[in-house]
């Protein structure tokens, strides 16, 4: 009889790395450069000159996300990896130490002092590091920082996001582009809330509201701001 078997379960939460760079890049793709075209259309430039405009603006920003996630991200394996080196010292200059730190971590999380001592030298027996970097240092393979895979999510999503409204801007009449531009662009901020949602097991509405909501506010502001100042120069 086998007592143990393989854990087939599947969470979401080893999806939070690549979810989290591939939704913020898709919504600041979608968010900036509609932001972008309908401010420089309330100012009362040329549909060209809004074509351009909108397409240095995904350029730009594809390569502002990939570089800003790599910095950020590569700021935070460079933080684990110097936390791992010394965990690591420690393990090897007193063992016993780390053995009792890992057991009143498990006490502190409801078990008995006994089995707490046991767990802990077990798992330290199977691989003392892993045990401390999950358990003492909060670090795991599922959450571990992955800096060139989230710049390039990050980048890809940006791009993907900002076809949209570009494709929009290209395809509406110049008379009516900037409602046109806003309406498609609030639709694509909807239904990516609604995805990104349903992925993360969230609730969809929720998720669609959050983002359409911040979407409209930013390209409300910037074509007041495109108005007034098309209006003064």
């Amino acid at each position: 009889m086998k007592l143990f078997h393989r854990h087939t379960e599947r969470h979401r939460t080893d999806r939070i790395g690549w979810l989290r760079a591939a939704v913020l890049g898709a919504n600041d793709g979608i968010v900036s450069t509609a932001s972008l075209v309908v401010g420089v259309a309330a100012a009362s430039a040329s549909h060209g000159s809004i074509l351009l405009t909108g397409v240095a603006g995904l350029v730009a920003g594809a390569m502002s996300m990939a570089a800003g996630e790599y910095v950020s991200v590569h700021s935070q394996a460079d933080t684990e990896t110097a936390d791992l080196s010394r965990e690591r010292a420690e393990l090897e200059l007193d063992p016993a130490s780390e053995r009792r730190e890992l057991a009143a971590i498990y006490v502190a999380r409801g078990l008995q002092p006994g089995l707490a001592q046991q767990v802990a030298e077990q798992l330290m027996q199977h691989d003392a590091l892993g045990a401390h970097a999950r358990d003492e240092l909060g670090i795991s393979d599922t959450f571990s920082a992955r800096p060139v895979q989230a710049a390039l999510a990050s980048a890809a999503s940006f791009a993907v996001g900002s076809v949209l409204p570009l494709a929009a801007t290209a395809l509406a009449p110049e008379t009516g582009l900037i409602g046109w531009v806003s309406g498609t662009s609030l639709l694509f901020l909807a239904l990516l809330g609604a995805v990104a949602a349903r992925v993360g097991g969230a609730g969809v509405l929720v998720g669609a509201w959050r983002v359409t909501f911040w979407g409209a506010l930013a390209m409300g502001i910037t074509a007041g701001v495109g108005a007034l100042f098309g209006a003064v120069v």
